[in-house]
């Protein structure tokens, strides 16, 4: 019985050994951020990472076509923003535009199929300013995209409309007539922390001083309230989560406000920081007139982008790999005359359809 009883044990023992060691992680890669005894490191699941990888692979790009002959703006109408591409060129990222955006609907999601010149679609629209963004952020924004740049893909991976985006959220409440004050609800725009649910609309769309941290031991002109500093962490939990990273990734956590101390990934971020400012309120903002009411967020506006847009869980959105060079188009300005505003664009309803403007693509 004494012996039966000892091999239960011992089975009963093995067992549990087993099932622990099938929850066991890999051994975490690890990777030096920082000076050695900083504990800046970064400390990747590889199973994690292998999903990552295979969430951004880059599509295969087209063969590239000559620049020479006809400009589109002279063979197509009211071709307003790549007007300087030859139309072989401009054909061929209309191609690239349309399984970018909008693989399962094709050229329709943005022309009216009878006259591609006609502007009636609201998201022909959208699309002609989303492609000016673009360009301005590969010219402009250099301190933050270096030479890797952005595309549509960058953002839509296949998608109508990015998978993270984000509009002006009205929050609930912990019960009927409860004040929040915009704190202590568990959120994903706060990575499921219960801190302030909308970390975005007075950092990245405003323009409020994210630094709370003072520069003396004592309180003594430093004006921030708990409540900023909540309100600072929440947007830090975001950059942390869409980037995949922790807070090491930027900072010194000995000392966290120091920049001397700080990885060059910090300034990065900081003209990452302005850079989303400006793309929300010079693109994505104004375009909120034109879209329906299911396009819109609860509060009527637009959805606008964040950090997740981009990175979507990586440190650099598509793993650092560039698809511009490819396309170099859309880091440059190819207007090929001055743009015509959109309040006195031509609606073109009489045109004639024989040369159809951007045929068999998605949108300009």
């Amino acid at each position: 019985m004494k012996t039966s009883k000892l091999m239960k044990t011992i089975a009963g023992t093995l067992l549990f050994g087993l099932t622990l060691a099938g929850c066991e992680q890999p051994p975490p890669e690890t990777v030096q951020r920082g000076y050695r005894g900083t504990g800046m490191e970064h400390l990747a699941n590889p199973d994690t990472l292998t999903e990552l990888v295979a969430a951004n692979q880059v599509p295969a790009a087209s063969p590239a076509l000559p620049a020479t002959g006809p400009k589109a703006s002279e063979v197509y109408q009211n071709v307003q923003v790549l007007g300087d591409l030859s139309v072989g060129e401009f054909t061929r990222l209309m191609a690239a535009i349309t399984e970018w955006v909008a693989p399962e609907q094709g050229c329709g999601y943005c022309h009216e199929g009878a006259n591609f010149a006609d502007d009636s679609v609201y998201t022909k629209r959208v699309a002609r300013v989303m492609l000016q963004m673009t360009q301005a952020t590969n010219q402009q924004w250099t301190d933050h995209v270096g030479s890797t740049g952005v595309t549509c893909y960058t953002c839509h991976r296949g998608k109508n409309v990015p998978e993270n985006v984000w509009a002006l959220d009205p929050g609930q409440a912990h019960a009927p007539g409860v004040y929040t004050a915009m704190q202590n609800i568990a959120s994903e725009a706060a990575v499921y922390t219960s801190l302030p649910y909308d970390p975005f609309s007075p950092y990245l769309e405003g323009d409020e001083s994210i630094r709370v941290a003072g520069d003396t031991a004592l309180p003594t002109g430093n004006e921030s309230s708990i409540k900023q500093t909540e309100w600072i962490y929440s947007l830090m939990m975001h950059f942390s989560d869409s980037l995949g990273v922790n807070c090491t990734h930027c900072h010194n956590s000995r000392a966290f406000a120091n920049w001397e101390q700080s990885s060059p990934a910090r300034v990065q971020a900081w003209h990452g920081i302005q850079m989303v400012r400006s793309l929300n309120n010079d693109y994505v903002t104004p375009t909120t007139d034109w879209l329906p009411a299911h396009r819109k967020g609860p509060q009527g506006d637009a959805p606008k982008v964040n950090c997740a847009t981009c990175h979507q869980g990586a440190y650099k959105p598509l793993l650092g790999v560039s698809m511009v060079a490819d396309y170099p188009s859309l880091s440059r300005n190819t207007v090929a005359a001055a743009p015509v505003d959109e309040a006195d664009a031509p609606a073109d309803d009489t045109a004639e359809p024989a040369e159809s403007e951007e045929a068999g693509t998605a949108s300009e």
